[in-house]
């Protein structure tokens, strides 16, 4: 796996439409809710080089009272749930203010043999085309191998 991959920044700036920068441009940004969509797409398909590609190298991500921060520890994270659970994210309703993005997901996934499905409320910052940090709030417990409601 590689997480700092040269050109992966360059395709995903072309897949979410950003702008060359220019030398007098302030910043570049894609549409926040096209960036969380892509990450979506790229979890979906459990690409994790793209996946980390929309996200910042200091990136956030809270679930339940689990933090993690950076690409080495968000690698880890989803590299260990794409070959434990095979989860997959529907966006059920999406809204978009500036550079914050609300979303209530639902996400299947496997344990145990056992298929699951989960909802899910996910909050998403994204500054300059990638995003900065993530809240994820999971109805029942944050433990996939735990009870809904422990």
């Amino acid at each position: 796996m590689e997480v700092d991959r040269p050109g992966a920044g360059e395709a995903l700036d072309a897949r979410l439409g950003h702008r060359v920068r220019a030398a007098d441009d302030d910043d570049t940004h894609a549409d926040p809710e096209q960036v969380v969509r892509e990450h979506v797409a790229a979890f979906n398909d459990h690409d994790l080089d793209r996946l980390l590609a929309c996200l910042t190298a200091d990136a956030t991500w809270v679930t339940g009272t689990d933090h993690f921060r950076g690409a080495a520890e968000l690698a880890k994270l989803f590299g260990r749930a794409f070959s434990e659970l095979s989860p997959t994210l529907t966006i059920t309703t999406m809204m978009v203010d500036g550079n914050r993005v609300s979303c209530e997901l639902s996400e299947r996934f496997v344990v145990e043999g056992v298929a699951r499905v989960e909802h899910i409320a996910g909050f998403y910052r994204v500054e300059s085309g990638r995003i900065t940090g993530v809240k994820i709030y999971r109805e029942g417990s944050a433990d996939p191998g735990g009870s809904i409601g422990s």
